[in-house]
């Protein structure tokens, strides 16, 4: 797979002449343009995980006329943004349910914000994660019952991704959580079967490397955090490798 960094948690996946974006909602470096204008794809799915506007840009609809499907949350459909869309080509997504063509299957989760979580197979068998803004959200200074709710919530929803396999997962590593940043991620990466760790939601913060104590007993395993939009690795024998 290839994998490019769009910004905050955009990214496009290219597997063979199949590429995702997913919350594609800016592009400052024209990655998913000049992708368009080579054409070198024959099938293209957007995903968007929630309408939060740093994860939901209109500018997608721009590629209509070579987009395969547009993958869409359920809370997109009460947007107004939406109509923009052609209503033929989208197929919107409950949480914990399924889609799939001849080219993909998808699976949604929930999230501990709005929206889904998408598990993306290929039909190569390779499998993406976007969890969109799924995470821990442990805001240090908040009041000690919202902290346990979002405790609460993030664990219920971790029992039902417990053991999940992927080969790359794009999950926040959120700076402005301070010291509780690393804490959705590790227990992400403990409980689930992910083969590698991408790191996103973190636009103006210092790119981040996993502490001593990231992966506690597990095996560690690679991770990459962008910081530079259009940034591109590839990922190849369980390992990202930089051009």
């Amino acid at each position: 797979m290839e994998l490019t960094y769009l910004l905050n948690s955009g990214f496009m996946v290219r597997s063979g002449r199949t590429v995702l974006l997913f919350d594609d909602y800016d592009d400052p470096s024209g990655a998913a343009d000049r992708m368009m204008d080579a054409g070198d794809f024959d099938r293209l799915y957007i995903f968007v995980s929630h309408a939060h506007f740093d994860h939901f840009g209109t500018h997608i609809r721009a590629y209509a006329d070579r987009t395969t499907r547009y993958i869409f949350s359920f809370d997109l459909r009460r947007t107004k943004r939406v109509k923009l869309f052609p209503t033929n080509n989208i197929v919107y997504m409950k949480r914990y349910t399924e889609w799939s063509d001849d080219r993909l299957h998808v699976w949604t989760y929930d999230s501990t914000d709005v929206g889904v979580s998408f598990l993306v197979e290929f039909e190569d068998g390779s499998r993406v994660f976007h969890a969109g803004d799924f995470n821990w959200w442990n805001w240090l200074g908040d009041k000690e019952e919202n902290r346990q709710m979002a405790e609460k919530a993030f664990k219920k929803q971790m029992a039902k991704l417990r053991n999940l396999d992927a080969d790359v997962a794009f999950f926040p590593v959120d700076g402005r959580l301070g010291a509780a940043q690393e804490m959705g991620p590790q227990a992400f990466v403990d409980k689930t079967d992910v083969k590698a760790l991408v790191a996103m939601h973190r636009v103006g913060y210092p790119r981040w490397e996993p502490s001593e104590t990231f992966f506690g007993k597990r095996e560690p395993i690679p991770t990459w955090a962008p910081t530079v939009p259009g940034e591109t690795r590839r990922f190849v024998d369980g390992q990202f490798i930089s051009d």
